[in-house]
């Protein structure tokens, strides 16, 4: 079903502004041309019966490593192609690729790597830029990250990496690093989104770095600085920034392993849907079974174990990236947090096309933006995936 026009209808829309209860959806050139209730005429076009379920803005994943096996580290256009058709399974119609500290050869690879993929990328979540995440951390924080490669903001490499391609569009690093205020400045100049991660950073180290760029804050409360004593005093952290600055968005790994239910409702409370963005921080072993698996590149990469629905050092000292699928995110802000539907799904639609500047033409069933759509039902169990227009996923 690949044709230019496409309707689903007998569907309850998930628009910005209200639940359509039965409504069709028209799209012709990859583009939504009607949102409406009722059952629309729409001659020539392919149709879909959404038979009563849930008609939504498809899913779109800011921080993604891998999945069906594959790591973006692994840079072949088999593993970009592999995650991003094992994700629309599960409703992500676009995806940020993110790395993991390496060598900056590696590094470069992969971003030579997307580009190839990328033109390829017709039966999966559309690739919207490049997230590297690191090698600038602090190494108290590395979390799963590999300690060899950590290191402070070095202006001759970063912008070597950034004059290499021009497909990165969002970076994250510790603030409190040396040359890390100058490196965020340098990110907003090239229109790169600055976020902070794997940090020690207290609240007037995060204040200044995100009047320097830094506007979102990564996997928030994973791998940050909460309250700390120094020197006897108490000093707020990264987590209590993120919550004292109104403005800064946060993106969460609602797996309901990273963060429990009380936090996933503390973040909603404060935060709201219009700055908390659902991400999986998957690795390879989304969409796989148990057991044994690496995180980052076959050739040089962390060995973990997957077990508990997430995935883990061998040591069990830390979590190792999530197993997660975005429709487990939308679930568990349902059933765990206790968050409307309409919300959880702006959760991971409107609110990241806004962060990523892209609220323009993805995000939202409106007339004139891309045709991202998803169909699923009550318990969010995905029934269609369509990017662009193209039906890239139908339930068997």
């Amino acid at each position: 079903m690949q044709g230019k026009r496409l309707k689903i209808y007998n569907g309850q829309i998930i628009t910005p502004y209200k639940t359509i209860k039965q409504g069709t959806v028209l799209i012709s050139d990859g583009k939504i041309v009607a949102t409406q209730e009722g059952n629309l005429d729409f001659p020539d076009a392919d149709e879909i019966d959404a038979k009563r379920n849930y008609i939504s803005p498809g899913f779109i994943d800011l921080h993604i490593h891998g999945g069906g096996g594959h790591d973006f580290m692994d840079n072949t256009v088999e593993a970009f192609l592999g995650i991003a058709e094992t994700h629309a399974r599960y409703g992500t119609t676009a995806m940020c690729p993110t790395t993991l500290t390496s060598e900056k050869e590696d590094l470069l690879e992969t971003l030579r790597i997307y580009e190839q993929a990328d033109k390829l990328n017709d039966k999966g979540a559309e690739f919207i830029g490049m997230h590297l995440e690191g090698p600038y951390f602090a190494l108290s924080q590395k979390g799963a990250q590999d300690p060899r490669y950590i290191r402070d903001p070095d202006p001759a490499e970063y912008k070597e990496i950034l004059a290499a391609s021009s497909i990165i569009k969002r970076w994250s690093a510790a603030p409190e690093l040396k040359g890390a205020i100058e490196f965020g400045r340098y990110l907003k100049s090239k229109g790169v989104l600055a976020a902070v991660a794997h940090t020690d950073a207290i609240y007037e180290e995060v204040l200044e770095a995100f009047e320097n760029g830094y506007t979102l804050a990564t996997h928030f409360y994973s791998s940050m600085s909460g309250v700390s004593r120094r020197d006897c005093f108490r000093f707020a952290g990264v987590i209590e920034s993120g919550y004292l600055i109104d403005e800064m968005d946060v993106e969460i790994i609602a797996d309901g392993v990273h963060l429990p239910a009380p936090l996933l409702k503390l973040i909603y409370k404060i935060k709201r849907a219009g700055r908390t963005a659902l991400i999986t921080d998957a690795m390879r072993g989304a969409g796989m079974p148990p057991g044994e698996s690496i995180l980052g590149s076959l050739k040089n990469g962390l060995k973990v174990i997957i077990e508990d629905g997430v995935a883990k050092l061998p040591d069990r000292s830390s979590f190792a990236g999530s197993v997660a699928t975005a429709d487990r995110l939308v679930r568990n802000m349902v059933n765990m947090a206790g968050v409307s539907l309409e919300e959880a799904v702006r959760m991971i639609s409107t609110t990241p096309a806004r962060i990523m500047g892209l609220e323009n033409r993805k995000g939202a069933l409106i007339v004139g933006k891309d045709a991202d759509v998803v169909v699923f039902d009550r318990d969010i169990n995905i029934q269609h995936t369509i990017v662009n227009g193209r039906v890239v996923y139908s339930k068997p």
